[in-house]
């Protein structure tokens, strides 16, 4: 495999998705990337489902969209789309090229606002924590009324690689 790296992300919670039942939806979380596919489990009855569930892709080229889809579990009938956002990992990435290292936890490396070239619903922050990086973000969900998905990322070097980019 020619993979990068690893990204780690940490699905949360969805808040105030859309509802595709009666009064309520059953949602799990897609996120794709090239070929793959990972999905969180499906939270009955809730349209502010909490996950908190680690999901991990590999990265073999970091202009790929990774691409999370909200879909509502239905028994009968196909799934309903309860819309998609993309993560821009790039900002992320540059932090990471940074090369920082003994930094005190909590240290904000980036700040990341909302624009028309991310889904993010709030500003975001690369942050330093326990000898790694992180960020955590609330992403707006797209081709839908409502919702929102809260989580985190962190990049995962492959074993016997440095940094699978170039620094």
């Amino acid at each position: 495999m020619d993979a990068l790296g690893l990204l780690r992300i940490r699905v949360r919670r969805g808040m105030n998705l859309a509802v595709r039942d009666t009064r309520s939806s059953d949602p799990y979380v897609v996120i794709e990337s090239g070929s793959q596919r990972v999905k969180t489990r499906v939270v009955k009855d809730n349209c502010n489902p909490v996950w908190d569930e680690e999901l991990t892709i590999y990265v073999k080229d970091l202009n790929d969209p990774i691409v999370l889809s909200v879909y509502d579990k239905d028994t009968f009938t196909g799934d309903d789309s309860m819309g998609n956002a993309r993560i821009d990992i790039k900002p992320y990435i540059e932090c990471l090229r940074m090369g920082l290292k003994d930094l005190a936890d909590g240290a904000r490396i980036d700040r990341v606002e909302p624009s028309s070239e991310n889904c993010l619903a709030d500003e975001s922050f690369v942050v330093w924590n326990k000898g790694k990086m992180t960020q955590d973000m609330i992403l707006r969900l797209r081709n839908v009324e409502c919702g929102e998905l809260e989580l985190q990322i962190e990049w995962l070097d492959l074993p016997g690689c440095s940094r699978g980019f170039k620094i």
